[in-house]
């Protein structure tokens, strides 16, 4: 028998990312745990309203989102614990503008260009839908196919109820071959 929790979201981990805008000249920084795939084409970053950074995404209608490996992990949590209202973060990470002039973190072993094609607001979070406009990423984590290689790339997970980091675990099995030697009733 399974205990009723209430309402609870139950979806973590989720990919740690730090969501990169450009504040005028410079970039400011921050992370995100709440993200979601919409399609092949579309994501979704659901951010507090309260966070700096949501009001020059609204302005430019642009963001990139930075995955966070081991390496980069002390930088993304120092940007996670700190308000761009009070701290200047643009020089935590080097950084290159895309072609569409959003901040990519140079160390971030993948990052996507994104334009905001909606923001669902609810009463406390600003939801961005948006679309990829491209992918940037480094050799290391791509396979003989040029595809990106998740047990290369080893992103950091985030698990929101105790806010802890994770690592990201071995391959079990590859999808569709489990089902074919499963002997259901």
């Amino acid at each position: 028998m399974k205990k009723n929790l209430g309402s609870v979201l139950a979806l973590y981990p989720t990919p740690l990312v730090v969501i990169g805008a450009m504040n005028h000249d410079k970039p400011t920084w921050m992370i995100a745990g709440h993200v979601g795939i919409i399609g092949h084409d579309h994501i979704l970053m659901s951010m507090h309203k309260i966070h700096y950074t949501n009001q020059f995404i609204k302005e430019n209608q642009r963001l990139s989102v930075n995955i966070v490996d081991e390496n980069l992990l002390p930088q993304a949590d120092y940007v996670g614990t700190k308000s761009g209202k009070n701290t200047d973060k643009s020089n935590v990470f080097a950084y290159t503008l895309s072609e569409n002039n959003t901040p990519i973190i140079n160390d971030s072993p993948l990052a996507m260009d994104c334009h905001v094609v909606d923001n669902y607001e609810t009463e406390s979070f600003d939801n961005f839908i948006c679309s990829i406009e491209n992918t940037y990423a480094e050799e290391k984590v791509l396979d003989e196919k040029n595809k990106i290689d998740y047990q290369k790339l080893k992103p950091v997970l985030f698990e929101m109820p105790t806010y802890s980091y994770l690592k990201t675990g071995e391959v079990l099995a590859r999808g569709g071959t489990l089902g074919k030697t499963w002997k259901g009733e």
